[in-house]
């Protein structure tokens, strides 16, 4: 259904569909990694009872940030990603798109995505201009650094401190936790991700962590996001969070542990879809802060 009321935006304009594939609406695996720890970080801020103003502020952003990041990642990758495989039918790579139009798409999606910061308050005005630089040079590292999964971590986490000063609260130690607990996370299951690319990649020259970490990169990512549950763990003490959220955390290192198992042999496909697989550990550590807070 929701493929298909994309697909419709055909009637309207004879190329929406390739602009909705940039934006990469059509995939929204990356809005749900990105809404699940936003919104647990907004439910936190808030002490269980954030304002529907904040919640929609922050849902809405993360939708058009995530649009926005994809639209500048294909600008960069343009001249690479006819070079592989899984990308080579993108729009800006097969020529559907032109270049300009992509970094005018990007510029729009960001300034609706200011307009909605400008409806909560100064500090977190200030804030989002770090957000905007980390999405926008994050798809450039990787020719310079085997970790652009940890800017793309970075910048997959910056809404989680906005989410405390948008709730009109102080910035806790705590607070940057969750953050570092997110940015380890999202560096792992990119690096499944990156995986998945791993061989295009080495001939092409693109760096990343799947080729830093080389043949202890299962082993690796497990640790990461073993790490990440201990941040998490440190941050509910703090925050006095308890047994569903301790139960969510439980459901996520179930889900860990299945992508373990499940790309034991390195196949392509089991690394992507262990990839989409952590959108479920993000759904359940939400669930638990959200049923943790709603069954007190």
């Amino acid at each position: 259904m929701y493929l298909q009321l994309l697909k419709s935006l055909n009637r309207l304009h004879p190329r929406a569909w390739d602009f909705v594939q940039l934006s990469r609406m059509d995939r929204p695996i990356g809005i749900y990694l990105l809404l699940w720890p936003t919104l647990s970080a907004v439910w936190i801020a808030a002490q269980g009872s954030p304002s529907v103003a904040n919640v929609l502020i922050f849902g809405l952003g993360v939708v058009l940030m995530r649009a926005a990041g994809c639209c500048i990642n294909d600008f960069a990758d343009r001249k690479v990603d006819g070079h592989v495989k899984r990308t080579a039918d993108r729009p800006l790579a097969s020529g559907r798109i032109k270049p300009r139009e992509a970094l005018l798409l990007f510029a729009i999606l960001v300034g609706v995505s200011f307009l909605l910061v400008l409806c909560t308050n100064a500090q977190t005005v200030w804030l989002s201009f770090g957000a905007v630089a980390l999405a926008s040079c994050y798809p450039f590292m990787k020719r310079y650094t085997y970790y652009p999964q940890v800017v793309l971590g970075a910048a997959y986490s910056w809404g989680i401190p906005m989410a405390f000063t948008a709730a009109g609260a102080e910035l806790p130690a705590s607070a940057w936790l969750l953050y570092i607990a997110n940015l380890l996370w999202t560096v792992g299951y990119d690096t499944y991700y990156a995986m998945v690319d791993r061989d295009d990649d080495l001939k092409i020259g693109v760096k990343s962590t799947a080729i830093l970490f080389g043949e202890s990169d299962r082993t690796i990512i497990l640790t990461l996001q073993m790490l990440s549950l201990g941040c998490l763990l440190l941050a509910g003490n703090q925050f006095q969070l308890g047994g569903w959220f301790h139960l969510g955390l439980l459901g996520a290192a179930l889900c860990f542990a299945w992508e373990y198992w499940s790309t034991r042999k390195l196949d392509r496909d089991a690394c992507f879809k262990a990839f989409l697989h952590n959108h479920w550990a993000g759904l359940l550590v939400f669930i638990g802060v959200l049923l943790d807070y709603a069954l007190r």
